[in-house]
């Protein structure tokens, strides 16, 4: 892990990439600026843990770059990924003392990190930063309600859909480019992770992967780049005309 206060490699809040979709995408000048005062920058390798479940939360961040995912582990040490942060993300809850779920890096991650304390206080003089999350909040409570029911009542077919399309819309503004016939962006799970959020086998995954390959519906130009030639016709396959209407 690395931090960074001043880094060449970080710009101003205003100037962020992230600017109009995290927590601070509605603060004015004067509040980005007392935002600027308390930020800092921590970039975390792939498989390195940015938070353990239990621990004392020192810091909320929003995700810059790259993509994290939350999970819990049962008591017979199994590991259940319950989330997955994008870019905007916010991790952590401000007026919690401990984390909820551990955090892991899937991809270089870089994180725009608060001290929680210093935050809580702004948040405290701050309306925009507080309506702000409580708006995240809400939208993640969407999302997991929509979630619950798919992995209960969809096919694999259903939900591997789902998920791209997810991601596509999520990055779309990042990573994301337009090619002559279609849609290409990078994919920031393993076909190992797919099946542990999806709630399948690997070999189910890489089945469904390679059918919807053959079927036009994606194409597989590396490692991790999913080029989706008709975005319509993947959502569709969702099962869900009005889940796949908020893409």
């Amino acid at each position: 892990m690395s931090l960074s206060r001043n880094s060449s490699e970080f710009t101003r809040c205003a100037d962020c990439n992230i600017r109009y979709r995290a927590v601070c995408s509605t603060c004015d000048s004067d509040e980005l600026s007392k935002l600027e005062d308390i930020k800092y920058y921590r970039t975390y390798d792939p498989g390195q843990p940015i938070m353990f479940e239990g621990d004392e939360m020192h810091f909320v961040a929003s995700v810059v770059t790259g993509a994290a995912t939350l999970s819990r582990t049962l008591p017979d040490g199994r590991v259940q990924m319950v989330g997955l942060m994008l870019p905007s993300d916010f991790i952590g809850r401000p007026g919690r003392n401990t984390v909820g779920f551990d955090v892991t890096a899937i991809q270089k991650v870089t994180l725009c990190c608060f001290r929680r304390k210093p935050f809580e206080a702004l948040v405290a003089v701050t309306p925009h930063i507080g309506q702000r999350l409580l708006e995240m909040t809400l939208d993640e409570l969407d999302v997991a309600r929509e979630w619950m029911m798919l992995l209960g009542r969809k096919t694999a077919r259903e939900k591997i859909t789902f998920l791209l399309a997810l991601i596509a819309r999520r990055t779309a503004d990042l990573h994301m480019k337009e090619v002559s016939d279609g849609l290409e962006f990078e994919m920031p799970m393993s076909r190992e992770a797919m099946s542990n959020y999806l709630g399948l086998t690997i070999e189910t995954v890489s089945r469904q992967m390679t059918a919807l390959r053959k079927d036009g519906l994606i194409t597989l130009t590396g490692t991790r780049s999913i080029k989706i030639p008709d975005m319509a016709r993947l959502k569709a396959e969702t099962g869900d005309e009005e889940i796949a209407g908020k893409f």
